[in-house]
């Protein structure tokens, strides 16, 4: 008689806060960012009674902290940019500066030798370069970095803000190991989301298909949309290189909770079963935590 097969262990997920790590720990901020390379988790910038140049790192193999000496053209301090991570480089792309006072610099952190270089892009050929702004969101795929939305000032005293939210999409194709080509507007089809910033952005790839999927916002009031935008890759040998994008609006999803299903547009699930993810948006003032269950499009 044959036995039922064995049912896989399911990872239950478990918070820990760390205590007890050594050297330069980082003072309390919001508006940072921070990426992964092997063990280490490298933290730049944010806000603290002003914008914080710091730029820290933990090694989570020996809960250290640690301040690498940096050299170069090191940038000043920003929160609310953008922030990658392509092998042991990272791109760091605007921000806020100082109150009312937005970026559109691109540097790049060479993190096997700590050295910041400011890099120069090429303008678009149809179109402006990206303009100053905060609460974007920069996503790699491939070799192309593509920005998309966040929040601009449009007067030019700092004191004075005139907010104007984006919803513009630029990709940035970057050179093997070091340096970037320039900015390219890409040609979309399908309406584009509204404008926003402090939304969250990830990337997906399955089957030669890559996707952006955008969720959530301000735009004068907390959004809670899900969108999507179909890269194509098709051109052998240029991996990141779309044919075609098309970007789609997400109406309606399946949750599927312990106790129950349910058909809802609202994004906000409280109870899931192990494997959904929880996506906190980020941002510069106060926001929501959003739990996204694993379902299906209906």
């Amino acid at each position: 008689m044959e036995g039922k097969p064995a049912t896989p262990a399911v990872l239950q997920p478990r918070w820990k806060r760390v205590l007890g790590s050594t050297g330069p720990v980082p003072r309390p901020r919001h508006g940072h960012r921070a990426v992964a390379i092997k063990e280490l988790m490298v933290v730049f910038g944010g806000g603290n009674e002003g914008i914080v140049d710091e730029l820290h790192v933990y090694n989570t193999a020996t809960n250290q902290w640690f301040i690498p000496a940096v050299r170069g053209d090191i940038p000043p301090g920003c929160a609310a940019y953008g922030f990658v991570c392509d092998g042991t480089r990272l791109l760091v792309f605007g921000g806020m500066v100082e109150y009312g006072k937005y970026s559109n610099d691109l540097y790049e952190l060479q993190a096997s030798r700590w050295e910041w270089k400011r890099l120069k892009a090429k303008a678009p050929k149809n179109g402006p370069p990206p303009c100053p702004r905060l609460g974007h969101s920069f996503s790699l795929i491939g070799s192309r970095c593509y920005l998309f939305g966040g929040l601009a000032n449009d007067s030019e005293d700092p004191k004075n803000n005139i907010p104007r939210y984006l919803n513009d999409l630029y990709c940035l194709e970057l050179r093997p190991g070091s340096s970037v080509v320039g900015w390219e507007i890409p040609a979309t089809s399908g309406p584009p989301p509204p404008p926003r910033e402090s939304h969250t952005a990830v990337v997906t790839t399955s089957h030669g298909t890559s996707r952006l999927i955008i969720y959530g916002g301000m735009s004068g009031c907390r959004l809670g949309d899900l969108w999507v935008s179909a890269f194509k890759t098709c051109l052998p040998g240029f991996p990141g290189a779309p044919c075609a994008i098309k970007i789609s609006k997400v109406r309606r999803y399946l949750y599927v909770t312990q106790s129950a299903c349910s058909v809802t547009n609202r994004g906000c699930q409280t109870s899931c079963f192990p494997g959904t993810s929880v996506s906190a948006e980020p941002g510069w003032g106060p926001r929501t935590c959003r739990v996204l269950s694993r379902g299906r499009n209906i």
